[in-house]
C-alpha cells in the first residue's frame, strides 16, 4: 500500500493535468485546476469509490465554501483513514487554503494510493454523480426547511395570542436591543483578535514553507548528484539514496546506510594494509 511513501517517490512528479484527467475521468466531473478540490469533498469520494461502503457519504458536502464547512470534509476523510489504517495525516489548514502546491501533493499520494489498490482498476458499478446526489448539502437544506416552518408556526401562534403578551413583546424587544448591542460589541473584539491571531498564523505558514521549499530543493540536489553516472554506484551515494527513498522514519534506516560506509571504509583499508605489506 502507498500510505506511507517517501517524498523522492515518483508519485510525486505526476503532473497537474494527469491528476486533473485522473479525478475527472474517474468522478465525472469538469476540475481545471487543482485548488478547486481544496474542499476535500473529491478525496473523499475517491475514497468512497476504492473502498466502497467505508466513507459516510451522507456526512460529506459537495458544495462546501467555507473553511468551517470544508474542514468537516476532511475530518471525514481523516476517520476514513483511521479506519482503514492508513497512516496518513491529512494537513487540513494548509488544503483548505486552497493553495496550489499543497493540494496537488496530496492529490499525487491520493492517486498512488488509489493505484495500489485492486491495481488501479476502476469500480464499474460505481455511480460517481448518484453517489454525489446523496451528500451531506441536501440533508442539510432540508433541516433548514423544517427549522424555518416550526418557526413560522411559532410566529404565528403568538400574533394570535390576547394583548396582554403583546405589551411583554415591546419590553421584551428593548431588552433584546441593549443586549444585542453589547454582543455585537463583544463580538467585534473577538473578530479582532482571531483576525490578528490569523494573520499572525499566516505569516508562520508562510515561513515554514518558504522553509520547506529549500531543505526541499536541497535534498533534490543531492539526489540529482547521487545519481550521476560517476558517483551512484558508490558506496556513499548508495548510502544517501537509502536514506532519501526511506518510506518511513525508521531507525534501522540509518543504521544500514552507516553500516554501507562501515563495510567500504574497512575494505579501503583492507586493501591499503595488503600494498603496505
Amino acid at each position: 500500500m502507498a500510505s506511507n511513501i517517501g517524498m523522492m517517490d515518483s508519485a510525486y512528479f505526476v503532473g497537474r493535468n494527469e491528476i486533473l484527467t485522473w479525478i475527472n475521468a474517474r468522478l465525472q466531473l469538469s476540475l481545471s485546476r487543482v485548488e478547486e478540490a481544496a474542499s476535500g469533498a473529491v478525496q473523499c469520494q475517491m475514497m468512497d469509490m476504492t473502498h466502497p461502503g467505508v466513507v459516510p457519504i451522507h456526512k460529506v458536502n459537495f458544495d462546501a465554501k467555507t473553511e468551517y464547512d470544508m474542514i468537516q470534509n476532511y475530518k471525514v476523510l481523516q476517520d476514513v483513514f483511521n479506519k482503514l489504517k492508513i497512516n496518513k495525516h491529512v494537513e487540513v489548514n494548509r488544503l483548505v487554503k486552497g493553495r496550489p502546491l499543497d493540494n496537488l501533493e496530496f492529490l499525487q499520494w491520493l492517486k498512488r494510493y488509489c493505484d495500489s489498490v485492486n491495481g488501479g482498476i476502476m469500480n464499474e458499478n460505481y455511480n460517481p454523480v448518484e453517489r454525489r446526489c446523496k451528500g451531506g448539502k441536501e440533508r442539510n437544506i432540508k433541516g433548514s426547511q423544517k427549522i424555518s416552518k416550526s418557526l413560522q408556526t411559532n410566529s404565528s401562534f403568538n400574533s394570535g395570542s390576547g394583548d396582554g403578551l403583546g405589551n411583554n413583546k415591546i419590553s421584551g424587544i428593548k431588552q433584546g436591543k441593549s443586549t444585542s448591542v453589547a454582543g455585537s460589541f463583544n463580538s467585534s473584539v473577538e473578530i479582532q483578535a482571531l483576525t490578528k491571531e490569523m494573520t499572525n498564523l499566516k505569516l508562520s505558514v508562510d515561513l515554514l514553507e518558504k522553509e520547506r521549499d529549500f531543505y526541499f530543493a536541497k535534498l533534490r540536489d543531492i539526489e540529482i548528484l547521487c545519481q550521476t553516472p560517476e558517483l551512484e554506484n558508490l558506496p556513499m551515494a548508495v548510502a544517501v539514496k537509502k536514506i532519501l527513498y526511506a518510506a518511513d522514519e525508521k531507525e534501522s534506516v540509518l543504521a544500514e546506510a552507516q553500516e554501507i560506509v562501515g563495510q567500504s571504509v574497512d575494505m579501503g583499508e583492507a586493501e591499503y594494509s595488503d600494498d603496505e605489506q
